[in-house]
């Protein structure tokens, strides 16, 4: 990795920072195809252990040759361990599965079969997927849960991160990979107290990974971001490595993580929220100049709103995707209207685009403490 944290570099190419990675939860973004999804500017993706294995399932993955062979992708893959969806799986619906300290066992609602995550497991698949950049499992909280469950939390969160750390050693000297080896980055856990962040931080820090991940739910029960956590985090990181945050992808939330020195986000939101409807457009063309990413830089603009039936404007000013050079607000409006499958796509390569451009934005302001991003 670059000393100056304006790169990660992984055996897929070198990804400049910061950078939004769309999730891929299944192996694509949904309604586009890897063609898409790289015209808009964005350069690397997030694809999911946990409903990976599940579907199409593992044995599949490998006979299609991994992920990269699978999706038609090229560029640099991170694999999130499921540790997340675990969370949302079995803390909502303990009748699903449960979490110990060995490791993870649910059956989703449907299943015909129990499955079990172990962190040994985890990395394993992981490489056999080949991942560029693979995560540790953890145990994920959210901020409200008990201090009791935190301590649990960042106490399973520590012992996997040393299990993932062992298993992933054996599995590169046993594959034999040489400089072509993946990253491993750890999640810091401790939900929203300070003490149990910093003891999760020291330790995971003692054990020694490639990057680090904001780990929890990054909202409070009102839906704003836990600013100070986030901030705490960072700073426990030292600055010479990456840090993610994990599942931030509103692009206010963006930006104001990216000035706090977070260098890799990830979200379904942005491409959610396209195929429902709700489009991303700055305040005004964001090469000219004089823009700037402050008071109300950028607006949503909801589709399925009358006033644009007769439209005949792009959905943002200055917008280079191919959604906007080629069509207007109002044929959009037109194809939701009709449920034609086409604004799916459309929708999902502008709002892609515009997180893209979000990237270059925050590059060329980055703080002066860290290294500004040569973009061409």
């Amino acid at each position: 990795m670059s000393a100056h944290l304006d790169t990660v570099s992984t055996c897929h190419g070198s990804l400049l920072l910061p950078a939004f990675l769309p999730d891929a939860t299944f192996g694509t973004v949904r309604a586009t195809d890897a063609g898409d999804v790289y015209a808009a500017g964005i350069r690397a993706l997030v694809m999911n252990t946990f409903h990976l294995m599940q579907k199409p399932g593992s044995s599949t993955i490998q006979a299609l040759g991994g992920l990269h062979a699978m999706s038609g992708w090229n560029g640099p893959i991170m694999t999130d361990s499921g540790g997340f969806q675990a969370y949302s799986l079995i803390r909502q619906n303990p009748k699903q599965g449960r979490i110990t300290d060995q490791g993870i066992i649910f059956q989703p609602e449907g299943a015909s079969r129990k499955f079990q995550l172990t962190p040994e497991k985890c990395i394993q698949l992981q490489l056999a997927y080949g991942a560029d950049i693979v995560v540790c499992l953890d145990d994920c909280t959210h901020v409200d849960d008990s201090p009791d469950e935190q301590h649990a939390s960042v106490r399973r969160t520590i012992r996997w991160a040393a299990r993932c750390k062992q298993e992933f050693d054996r599995q590169i000297a046993m594959r034999r990979l040489g400089d072509r080896q993946p990253l491993l980055f750890a999640v810091v856990q401790g939900g929203g107290i300070p003490e149990l962040r910093r003891e999760c931080a020291e330790a995971l820090l003692d054990i020694g990974f490639d990057g680090y991940g904001y780990g929890g739910w990054p909202l409070d029960a009102q839906g704003d971001l836990l600013t100070d956590i986030l901030a705490l985090t960072r700073e426990l990181i030292p600055p010479h490595l990456p840090l993610h945050a994990l599942g931030v992808g509103h692009p206010e939330y963006v930006t104001i993580c990216a000035r706090m020195g977070y260098q890799l986000f990830d979200s379904a939101l942005p491409t959610r929220d396209a195929r429902s409807g709700r489009l991303y457009a700055f305040a005004a063309d964001p090469r000219a100049p004089g823009f700037r990413l402050d008071g109300r830089w950028f607006h949503y603009v909801y589709i399925d709103d009358d006033r644009h039936i007769k439209a005949d404007a792009p959905v943002s000013p200055g917008c280079d995707c191919y959604t906007c050079a080629r069509y207007s607000l109002g044929y959009l409006h037109h194809l939701r209207a009709i449920g034609e499958t086409l604004f799916y796509r459309l929708a999902t390569i502008h709002n892609l685009r515009f997180m893209s451009v979000l990237m270059d934005l925050l590059a060329a302001t980055r703080r002066p403490s860290l290294a500004p991003a040569t973009r061409e």
